[in-house]
């Protein structure tokens, strides 16, 4: 078994703590989904956040799904005049046997113009 990195993100259409719930849920679960994963085999998930967020912690959706054992943490996204606003970001490390190419990155929305090379 590798280990593994996935990528992902959201923009979110407001800073409020129930919508971050939600648009991070959605971007989680569709990270497991598309790359056929269970919480077992999540190793870490890094939440990153651009300054303009400041209604909740970002890993606190995770949680709420039920990932409860997996080491989250948050942090704070430079702030680069000219950045798309209100995006969360992940890199989530994952145990796979799927080679590094078939790994599934997850750019929902607006979020997908950040990376159009790897966003599926």
């Amino acid at each position: 078994m590798a280990v593994r990195a996935v990528r992902g993100a959201v923009q979110l259409e407001r800073d409020e703590a129930g919508h971050m719930e939600e648009q991070v849920g959605a971007l989680l679960t569709a990270v497991l989904e598309r790359n056929d994963l269970a919480t077992d085999d999540l190793i870490s998930i890094w939440f990153t956040a651009t300054p303009d967020l400041h209604s909740d912690f970002t890993a606190a959706a995770a949680r709420r799904l039920g990932i409860v054992d997996v080491p989250l943490i948050c942090a704070q996204e430079l702030d680069i005049e000219g950045a798309l606003p209100r995006v969360v970001r992940i890199l989530a490390h994952i145990e796979s046997d799927r080679p590094r190419a078939d790994i599934a990155h997850v750019y929902l929305g607006a979020a997908a113009a950040l990376r159009k090379d790897i966003a599926q």
